[in-house]
């Protein structure tokens, strides 16, 4: 069967786009483990989910799974690029309504993996959603803490008025604004000035090694205040005690992945646990970069294969 599959995932409010990675020499007549695959903060399941560690995944033997969530790459919803963490983790549950309905797949053994703020996102999700079984953050970042901070000027509640302001003007037919999360060329970058590693990596990374048109990299201004009221790690000491890996670069940027790994490994109750610091890499070197990624790799496959 060819690599990858893209399907149409139906849910109570509009369709879920993904594509399903198959093991070599894939027999629809058995059954394997599988693992979800959610993308970055403003990106697609064509950049780093689906094409690196999607893939990784399938090689190993394991059906991977990578989708697009709500109002974002080529899934429904609308408005477009609303960045809300509730429904980016209900988008979760649904993609597991779907994997459990596969013949191929053993529904005893689902796992979940996600990047930056899809690491995130899937570290909240398993802490209700009890039908997966292990899950793997590769340089997640608890996006409610990044907004009530960078993402927000470090003035959360000032923000959160003026979203409102705006709201209330797209609500009387005013048109909505959108910001990039991304400065739009490396050019822009430059002349901003930014000596942020994460900053300049994320302009490196969609502007010019993984450029895709389904990639948002930018969010409805309006949409954007449940982000600041929500917590990834709420509840982590006594809710999230499935098998866990947390992978993070030791060259931390202002998207704060690095602290909040370390924080997350602390707090979760998982009895099975393990933190990866890869030497020497940043955010998004860990999205695509060979060794970087490689060295991920080289624990992520036998996490999953302990775990599921």
């Amino acid at each position: 069967m060819s690599n990858p599959k893209t399907v149409s995932i139906k849910t109570p409010y509009w369709d879920i786009a993904a594509d399903l990675y198959f093991p070599p020499n894939f027999d629809d007549k058995k059954t394997y483990p599988a693992v979800i695959t959610a993308h970055p903060i403003g990106s697609c399941k064509e950049q780093t989910s689906g094409n690196v560690y999607g893939k990784a995944l399938a090689e190993a033997g394991f059906v991977a799974i990578a989708f697009d969530r709500s109002t974002q790459g080529s899934s429904g919803g609308a408005p477009r690029y609303v960045e809300d963490p509730v429904l980016a983790v209900e988008d979760i549950r649904c993609v597991v309504d779907y994997a459990v309905t596969l013949p191929f797949v053993d529904a005893e053994r689902i796992g979940i993996l996600g990047i930056c703020g899809g690491g995130g996102y899937v570290l909240n999700a398993v802490m209700t959603e009890r039908r997966l079984k292990a899950v793997a953050s590769i340089t997640g970042v608890n996006y409610g803490r990044l907004c009530r901070e960078a993402f927000t000027g470090f003035d959360p509640i000032g923000q959160m008025e003026a979203m409102g302001k705006q709201r209330t003007a797209e609500a009387r037919g005013e048109a909505g604004r959108v910001d990039l999360f991304v400065p739009p060329s490396l050019e822009a970058a430059a002349e901003s000035g930014t000596k942020d590693v994460d900053v300049l990596g994320a302009t490196d990374y969609y502007r010019r090694r993984c450029v895709n048109d389904h990639a948002g990299t930018r969010a409805l201004y309006s949409h954007r205040a449940a982000s600041v009221g929500w917590d990834a790690f709420h509840l982590a000491e006594t809710l999230l005690t499935v098998p866990m890996i947390v992978v993070v670069g030791d060259k931390p940027g202002g998207f704060g992945a690095y602290r909040d790994g370390l924080e997350i490994y602390a707090r979760a109750a998982s009895k099975v646990k393990e933190l990866v610091v890869v030497e020497g890499a940043t955010h998004y070197e860990l999205y695509d970069q060979p060794e970087p990624v490689g060295q991920a790799l080289a624990k992520l496959v036998p996490f999953f294969q302990a775990n599921l």
